[in-house]
């Protein structure tokens, strides 16, 4: 036998059948509650309207005969007719009474009753008036002794009224039962509607927190930027508030990646031009080089007049700038790769200002090194973290022309409660760098020089990178630049804190 395919419901249908299934028992309950009200109401106007009633009356019927009962003696005593009189006024109550006890009877037995009791009090009436000829015949003894006789059958009377009450009385009690036993019936119903209503609210919460809050929540949680998602009270606005968000990152991670495209469809032309560059770059720096050295060689066996010299010394220094560009181009193609080893940048930065001695005399741009103490020793490729540092020096004084000033500022820092770092600013006191092309100044073949490669920014913030390092720049126009290095400090002896403070 193939298995029976499982039901599945959805949550939307989950939701709707359980809040039918709630509206179905209050509704159920109502109309239950209803039925009984009425039924209760019922049961009550029969109580009240008919067997009460025909109570009542055979307690009339019982006060009734009971007040007949002395008017016979009285009269026997002093003969006054007026005893007669009130026993016929009584008899008439009686019957009265007897005739509403008749109109109330609903069933066989009670009507049974009725007649037995006024067959008796008919037999009663009949020898009570017999009695009352005897009195006045004077025939006191047999008088008597049928008077006798009258009382057993006034006692008949009376107990066959009282036997009619007790039926009603039984009545009374089992309507009275009844109705107890509807309420009970009532409560029970209600109770169980109760607990339904309890059972399907405690599931209808817990399909809402468990198959949609929850849901929600961890939705909100997982889409929420700003991490404050869970003190919002209200999930359906804090989800909204991250989907709003989502929207708005998908729209600037949208603008980004087409930025990113253009960058790399930049990239990839850059690269294809940097492999065409190499590869004319290592053809063409072997016949410069042929040609510098015979040119060294003429310069000192030929005879030159003046202006030929002058003419001379400027092919000299175009081959020499052209053999510069040429390796600037092979160093950003086919970068080295770095010799670390553990020294002080702070030894660095002395070598790189010993070497461009002569050439910062020659722009009149003084240099000050502010130095607390030597930066630890850290590992590092010496000759390339020198060639950042003359880079930038150059670029500096080349920026301020003639005169000026450049700084060196050398300290430790932290970045993060576990990672030290070796700062090295230089700042100089040029026209600063203006904002239009401030984000440009570190991408390759950028450039504001006439004679510029536009290369060595970009040399020197890859070198930066392998190092684990980074080159950063800040400037305002007008206000000179600042470059800062920062180098991770992974080697060497870390300083105390007083020696930092100092």
């Amino acid at each position: 036998m193939r298995p029976m395919a499982k039901i599945r419901i959805s949550l939307r249908g989950r939701i709707y059948l359980i809040l039918t299934c709630l509206a179905l028992i209050n509704l159920a309950g109502a109309l239950v509650l209803v039925a009984y009200t009425y039924r209760m109401e019922g049961l009550l106007a029969s109580i009240t309207e008919r067997n009460l009633a025909a109570f009542q009356a055979a307690e009339a019927l019982e006060t009734a005969l009971v007040n007949q009962k002395g008017f016979v003696s009285y009269y026997f005593m002093d003969g006054n007719p007026d005893w007669l009189r009130q026993l016929e006024r009584y008899r008439q109550i009686f019957q009265e009474h007897l005739n509403e006890v008749r109109v109330l009877v609903d069933s066989e037995p009670q009507a049974a009753a009725v007649r037995e009791i006024e067959a008796a009090y008919q037999l009663y009436v009949t020898q009570k008036d017999r009695v009352i000829e005897l009195y006045k015949a004077g025939d006191v003894e047999t008088g008597a002794t049928l008077h006798q006789k009258v009382r057993e059958n006034f006692f008949r009377v009376l107990d066959l009224c009282e036997k009619y009450k007790k039926i009603h009385q039984e009545k009374i009690v089992r309507a009275r039962a009844e109705s107890q036993r509807q309420a009970a019936n009532l409560r029970f119903m209600a109770v169980v509607a109760m607990l339904a209503a309890f059972l399907l609210t405690l599931l209808l919460a817990f399909v809402l927190v468990n198959q949609i809050l929850g849901p929600v929540r961890r939705l909100t949680a997982e889409a929420d930027r700003a991490g404050d998602a869970g003190s919002a009270g209200d999930e359906v606005k804090a989800l909204s508030r991250s989907v709003r968000g989502l929207i708005e990152d998908v729209d600037y991670t949208q603008s980004e990646l087409a930025k990113s495209r253009e960058h790399l469809l930049q990239a990839e032309k850059m690269a294809l031009v940097g492999k065409l560059a190499a590869g004319m770059a290592h053809s063409i720096r072997n016949p410069f080089t042929s040609v510098k050295m015979r040119l060294f060689s003429l310069s000192r066996s030929l005879e030159l007049a003046d202006t030929q010299k002058e003419d001379f010394e400027v092919i000299s220094e175009e081959i020499r700038h052209i053999d510069t560009i040429v390796q600037n181009f092979l160093e950003f193609s086919r970068p080295p790769k770095l010799k670390m080893q553990p020294i002080s940048p702070s030894a660095v930065v002395d070598s790189a200002i010993q070497l461009l001695e002569h050439r910062l005399k020659s722009y009149e741009v003084t240099v000050a090194v502010e130095r607390g103490f030597p930066l630890p020793e850290i590992a590092v490729d010496p000759e390339q973290l020198k060639e950042v540092l003359v880079n930038l020096v150059v670029n500096a004084c080349e920026a301020m022309d003639r005169g000026g000033s450049i700084t060196i500022r050398e300290e430790e820092a932290w970045e993060s409660p576990s990672k030290r770092v070796a700062v090295i600013r230089v700042r100089d006191s040029g026209p600063g760098i203006p904002d239009a092309i401030r984000e440009k100044i570190f991408q390759p073949f950028f450039t504001t020089k006439e004679e510029g490669t536009g290369l060595g920014l970009s040399i020197a913030a890859r070198i930066m990178e392998d190092h684990k390092g980074r080159l950063e720049v800040s400037s305002q126009e007008g206000q000179g630049a600042s470059f800062t290095i920062t180098l991770p400090i992974t080697a060497g002896v870390p300083r105390d804190a007083s020696a930092a403070a100092d």
